[in-house]
């Protein structure tokens, strides 16, 4: 394939239970594009590229890799409404104009909705690709065999494999490491708190340390002399 049209494609991602705000943020295109609210991640490329020739598409596409929650009511889940202060109507709260299935306020408009029998919205099954993390620490992985260390964001929820699928990116033989802590092999199906290592950034934040300057606990990897498949 020309090099050239890469920029063009969807990145590449393997779908996640949880993904941190900085894996939304990468999908931030018309060609690539992912938003989050309310805790959820929701892939909208396919609805983008289907309308793309829709002015409707240009907000989301503005606000491509970023979190809409402030679009959408907390309670009903629906978008946000408010009252026109030109004519006193009440409309739809549409800060970066209106978007992909937002009804007219023309009651002769056409609402958009194509060939969709619900908002993109309501279609959780068909564009929700995962979960927001509700809280993401940074964890140090340090490879025994090759002394070489790494600082990895990962969202607080994920078990140990999790992470270790994550750090595949950077080291695709990780699964032939035994991940220890402090000595002591660590449990792979539990999360990071769950195995003795806590999460100890909101009293530094209490205490005023610097970000700079926070302890991040480390895990060692240590080979086990065969390779597994990647």
């Amino acid at each position: 394939m020309d090099e050239s049209l890469k920029q063009y494609l969807p990145k590449e991602y393997k779908r996640r239970a949880y993904y941190t705000p900085q894996d939304v943020s990468v999908h931030n295109t018309a060609n690539d594009l992912w938003v989050s609210f309310f805790g959820k991640v929701w892939d909208l490329t396919q609805l983008v590229q289907e309308n793309i020739s829709s002015k409707l598409c240009e907000p989301l596409i503005k606000i491509a890799g970023s979190d809409i929650s402030y679009w959408f009511d907390k309670q009903t889940g629906e978008p946000r409404k408010q009252v026109d202060i030109n004519t006193g109507l009440i409309t739809y709260y549409c800060p970066q104009g209106r978007y992909l299935h937002i009804p007219s306020s023309d009651p002769c408009g056409d609402d958009e909705l194509g060939n969709h029998t619900k908002p993109w919205w309501n279609n959780e099954k068909q564009y929700c690709i995962g979960n927001l993390s509700h809280k993401t620490r940074k964890i140090k992985i340090i490879n025994m065999l090759t002394d070489h260390e790494d600082i990895i964001e990962v969202p607080s929820e994920e078990t140990i494999n999790e992470i270790l699928d994550r750090y595949k990116q950077i080291n695709a033989h990780a699964a032939s490491y035994t991940w220890k802590r402090l000595g002591k092999p660590l449990d792979m199906e539990l999360t990071l708190s769950a195995n003795g290592i806590p999460d100890e950034t909101d009293e530094f934040e209490q205490l005023g340390v610097p970000e700079s300057q926070w302890y991040i606990p480390a895990i060692h990897l240590y080979f086990n002399d065969d390779l597994t498949v990647a």
